[in-house]
């Protein structure tokens, strides 16, 4: 808690005592409104919570938190209600004494909320075993059956807790829970016939209308619709969208079943709830007579089913009264007015004693059945101080209570002080506050107190009114400081009180209480008829709840005021019993809205929780108070004799801190295990001087810090340079010796193996051998040759000869392959022509190696061919090849310039200049070729030489090579190409004749005309 003080001014104090004005309600307001604007509603006043509701889920509640708060000092961390359980939890283990946590706060100020997660946190920090789990489970599942029943929606809390409730919870010696038990206090039964605007009445009953299923429904002759039902529709809110009544009522049944409820039990407990909604629906008319009737008898009908009760009987009970005079019995008929209120009372007391039974079970499920000795911690979840426009009797009984608790936890902590100084040795120093035992008095005083006059007046005989009572108030207790009615008051008083009121001074504040209604609900009363009915019901819990043995009691039954009294008498003792710690709930604002902090509304409750005089109480000693060891490991290093460690006893180190530290005599005092400090502002100076002090040591210790890590690093690294040069050096002269040694051993391989090299293949030569093979074949991998042109091949040594004659046909196979591979079809049918050429020609003809370097043209060879050329072609076709040629004709030898075309199906002869046809050749008539083997450029196409046709052509072309391998391969006719060795040629002419053509070797190509026929003179071969 110390170091939160460095904070203060931003979120105020984290224990109210430490406030240094605690004398201001102002200054203890804004304390508390600093650390809800910082979401801090936890405040601690010495050793009490205080709890401010946020309206908002804040994730301080995990289980993660619930550890950290487990096992540790209750100052050590910053306020919780975990703090408060896990301190009640380690008290009652460690002292073996019982416990109780008191929490208290009006409606809508996380009462509940607060007792739900003590309980969780009980059970968690809590030994557990799977017995200890099931008993866990049975603790968490009574909650949701007491707020159904118990709980309901106000103007102020949409969860408002309409009763007390005090749980014990019992541990074995090992710290595990082992059972429970359960007290209530004042149910507020007048919530199930009336409900104000706004409000709600009990959950269980939206919660069946909207969870239960249609076969229940039917089965309990209901509808849905809560605004069918006059106990559900006259607060007009039937719907709340903070609820879920159909998700709450399932939570209900499975915390039942977990609780082992039969479903028996579970069937009678909703009829009964489900006769009181039919019970709110009956309506009474007067008669000639001026007596009640039941307007629709089928609504009694459905509740005596339901309740297991005679039809004839409840309708006798609700619209009749039997009096009893002189021993004598007589049924007297009620007027309306008074059948109303016989169906409201009868209501109210089956939902009340209902309600008294399900507590019953509930601890019949929750005790213990071990005899051994348990510790209990309690849990007090009960109602705050009321204080509305309109003040009743409940306001009276709840403002009574409360009363009640203050003057408790005034004694308490009182008490708790003079113990804790007397402990330490310390003297005790009188502390002045108000003792609201004069109020309390005032209230439960027999004989003299407002709860007797109340009874007296409801049991003495003649006509009692609440007129009357507040007459006797007047007369009995009209003396008494704190007691005010309207005759009683002056002038300006009587403007404020009206004359059916009575005004208390508590210690909360002024509160005045309409009298209207008071003896009613003091007497309870319900008509005998109709406890008779209920006690012959077939249904068990309300047979159980009425029975027949209080029919034949003749004393009175006990008042609600004084039932009330007896029971808050016993609470007050077992409380007394047991070491209590303190959860006060504050609401911030009545609009349930998250970061909305209402001052004047949080004034009014500091005020009636006492939370001021607490605060009076415990500053009237030592604001601050720490054992010696906490005290003196924290602030020691703001002293030179105690830092760093001091070896004496640590109360005598703190005197000398103390010391030290210029203490005044008055500010501090030293007990025997804790050091007290008086005034906050003693504790802050040294707080803040603390705070200086670590940013010193921090910076001292950064220094040294530094200085030794970097000492530490030069040292590791300097060492470690050393040892990995030391390691290196040492690697590399291994790494040197292995070298030389390896070096060696292969030098003397070599050379053995160099000297049986020729021997066949042994240990001795086996490496040699191999680096040879090696050597030659890295060799031959860098020499390879480029293309197919290349024959070159390195020399084999005399082992590897055949291995290189196969390397090297292996090597052109994949020169090929590659080559043949990037051959594009437009290559391939070039190369196909040349070698259809060197099929034909090579080693024939003159010319025909120097014709292999130069490509075949698949162009025409004519610039231009003339459109009447090409129309004159065959339909279909298309020149495939064309060139200029000399024809010599067959009447003279005449050399004629002509055009050769050739196309798929024939070869065509134009005249170059005119481009008219002369010859055309089919190439199914084409008899063959002729050429000779000279160097000469002359062929002949060997023809049909009939009358129709002109017969062989003699055609000289410059490209003889190319034209005749074009026209072989177009025609098909490779095989009939004839080339003439030194020899003549004899050609077909028109009329059967035949000519020749010789041939002659010699320097110079000519062609000249013979008698014969032609003469050609070319080079050989």
């Amino acid at each position: 808690m110390e170091g939160a003080l460095t904070a203060r001014d931003r979120v105020g104090v984290q224990d109210l005592v430490l406030l240094e004005d605690y004398q201001s309600e102002t200054a203890f307001l804004h304390n508390i409104k600093k650390r809800f604007k910082e979401k801090l509603i936890y405040t601690y006043i010495g050793s009490v919570l205080i709890s401010v509701n946020p309206y908002q889920q804040l994730g301080f509640y995990s289980p993660y938190h619930m550890e950290k708060y487990q096992g540790v000092n209750f100052y050590e961390m910053p306020p919780h209600v975990y703090a408060i359980g896990d301190n009640t939890y380690r008290s009652m283990r460690n002292e073996a004494s019982d416990q109780c946590i008191l929490i208290s706060g009006e409606s809508g100020s996380g009462k509940t909320e607060a007792s739900k997660y003590i309980l969780q946190y009980l059970s968690v920090c809590s030994a557990s075993n799977d017995n200890v789990e099931h008993i866990k489970g049975r603790l968490l599942q009574s909650n949701p059956i007491l707020e159904a029943f118990g709980n309901a929606k106000t103007h102020r809390n949409d969860n408002s807790s309409r009763f007390g409730k005090y749980m014990d919870i019992e541990f074995d010696h090992k710290g595990a829970p082992v059972g429970g038990h359960i007290l209530n206090y004042l149910l507020e039964k007048s919530r199930v016939v009336h409900q104000a605007s706004g409000e709600r009445n009990f959950h269980i009953f939206y919660q069946l209308l909207e969870g239960a299923d249609e076969e229940l429904l039917s089965r309990l002759m209901l509808q849905k619709t809560p605004d069918k039902y006059f106990y559900t529709s006259q607060g007009k809110c039937a719907k709340v969208s903070s609820i879920n009544d159909r998700r709450d009522f399932l939570a209900v049944q499975k915390a039942l079943k977990v609780l082992e409820f039969s479903p028996k039990n579970i069937d009678e407990l909703l009829s009964i709830v489900a006769s009181v909604l039919h019970l709110g629906n009956v309506s009474f008319s007067a008669n000639e007579e001026g007596h009640a009737t039941v307007d629709r008898e089928h609504e009694i009908q459905k509740i005596a089913n339901l309740l297991g009760c005679q039809f004839e009987q409840l309708l006798q009970a609700l619209t009749h009264r039997t009096i009893e005079a002189n021993k004598e019995k007589m049924e007297s008929p009620l007027t309306v007015e008074q059948a109303l209120y016989a169906r409201d009372a009868l209501s109210k007391a089956i939902y009340g004693r209902m309600f008294n039974w399900l507590v019953l079970k509930l601890n019949g499920s929750l005790t213990s059945k071990d005899r051994m000795r348990k510790n209990v911690i309690g849990l007090l979840d009960i109602y705050g101080f009321e204080i509305f426009k309109s003040n009743s009797f409940e306001q009276f009984c709840i403002n009574f209570c409360n009363e009640k608790l203050q003057q408790l936890f005034i004694e308490l902590t009182l008490k708790q002080e003079q113990e804790e100084y007397r402990a330490e040795g310390i003297e005790w120093e009188p502390v002045e506050y108000f003792n609201n035992k004069i109020i309390c008095d005032l209230v439960e005083e027999r004989h003299q107190g407002i709860i007797d006059i109340l009874d007296e007046e409801c049991l003495r005989p003649g006509e009692a009114t609440d007129n009357t009572f507040l007459s006797k108030l007047e007369e009995t207790v009209g003396k008494h400081p704190h007691f005010i009615t309207h005759a009683l008051g002056d002038s300006k008083m009587r403007k404020t009180i009206g004359y059916e009121e009575f005004r208390l001074v508590h210690y909360a504040g002024e509160v005045t209480y309409s009298v209207k209604g008071f003896l009613d609900k003091n007497n309870d009363l319900l008509y005998r008829d109709l406890k008779v009915t209920m006690s012959v019901s077939k249904n068990e819990i309300v047979k159980e709840a009425f029975p027949a043995t209080e029919l034949t009691k003749l004393k009175r039954p006990e008042t609600v005021g004084s039932q009330f009294r007896t029971s808050l008498n016993r609470l007050m003792d077992i409380l007394m019993s047991k070491e209590p710690s303190y959860v006060r709930c504050i609401k911030p604002n009545d609009a349930k809205m998250a970061d909305r902090f209402d001052e004047t509304l949080v004034r009014h409750q500091v005020k009636y929780l006492g939370l001021m005089e607490n605060l009076r109480v415990r500053r009237a000693g030592f604001a601050y108070r720490r054992t010696h060891d906490i005290f003196l490991n924290r602030y020691k290093s703001l002293c030179p004799e105690t830092w760093p460690h001091y070896d004496g006893p640590s109360r005598k180190g703190v005197d000398v801190l103390c010391k030290y530290l210029d203490y005044k005599e008055g500010e501090y005092r030293l007990g025997k295990t804790k050091v007290f400090i008086r005034f906050p502002r003693t504790l802050f100076a040294t707080e803040d001087a603390f705070q200086i002090r670590k940013h010193e040591l921090a910076t001292t210790i950064q220094s040294v810090f530094r200085g030794w890590r970097q000492k530490k690093k030069f040292t590791t690294m300097r060492n470690a340079v050393t040892l990995l040069s030391s390691q290196w050096k040492k690697i590399l002269a291994q790494r040197l010796k292995a070298k030389r040694k390896k070096a060696t051993l292969d030098i003397r391989k070599f050379i053995l193996g160099f000297m049986t090299r020729l021997k066949p293949r042994c240990p001795e030569n086996a490496d040699f051998l191999d680096y040879v093979r090696y050597s030659y074949l890295m060799r031959a991998k860098e020499s390879l040759p480029a293309s197919v042109l290349d024959k070159s091949w390195i020399h084999s040594p005399a082992a590897l000869e055949e291995t290189g004659k196969l390397l090297q046909q292996l090597n052109m196979k994949n020169l090929m392959l590659k080559y043949v591979k990037g051959v594009s079809p437009q290559r391939k049918a070039m190369m196909e022509e040349k070698v259809l050429a060197s099929a034909i020609f090579r080693q024939k003809k003159k010319g025909y190696d120097e014709s292999v370097a130069n490509p075949f043209q698949d162009k025409p060879r004519v610039e231009q061919l003339k459109p009447k050329m090409l129309a004159t072609i065959d339909s279909g076709e298309q020149a495939l090849y064309c060139c200029s040629v000399t024809k010599y004709d067959r009447h003279g030898y005449h050399p004629r310039a002509r055009t050769l075309i050739i196309t798929s199906g024939a070869t065509y002869l134009f005249d170059s200049k005119d481009g008219k046809l002369k010859q055309k050749i089919s190439h199914n008539e084409l008899r063959g070729i002729s050429t000779s083997s000279l160097g000469d450029n002359v062929f002949v196409l060997h023809a049909p030489s009939d009358n129709k046709e002109k017969g062989d052509a003699i055609v000289q072309s410059t490209f003889v090579i190319e034209t005749i391998t074009k026209l072989a391969r177009i025609a098909k006719k490779d095989q009939d190409v004839k080339i003439v060795d030194n020899s003549s040629i004899l050609h077909d002419m028109t009329g059967g004749k035949q000519g020749r053509i010789d041939y002659v070797v010699g320097n110079e190509v000519s062609v000249t005309k013979t008698k014969t026929g032609l003469v050609v003179v070319a080079p050989a071969r």
